[in-house]
């Protein structure tokens, strides 16, 4: 993920620390098949946000239905 001055860091609520804290913001493509067949095929868009107090990093699947 490319590094966020804390001027435009993202406030965000983090479970860990209990409270509102600057996060970092991306997103992640992941491949969510098993199997080496069609494996490319399988890659879904996820939202990262890391805590830049704790480190704590939540992945949030943007396409769930």
């Amino acid at each position: 993920m490319s590094t966020v001055s804390d001027d435009s860091a993202m406030a965000e609520n983090c479970e860990a620390c209990d409270g509102e804290t600057p996060h970092e913001v991306g997103i992640r493509l992941l491949t969510e098949s098993h199997k080496n067949e069609n494996a490319e095929f399988s890659r879904e868009p996820y939202r990262v946000t890391a805590c830049r107090i704790c480190g704590e990093e939540t992945l949030t699947r943007m396409n769930d239905v």
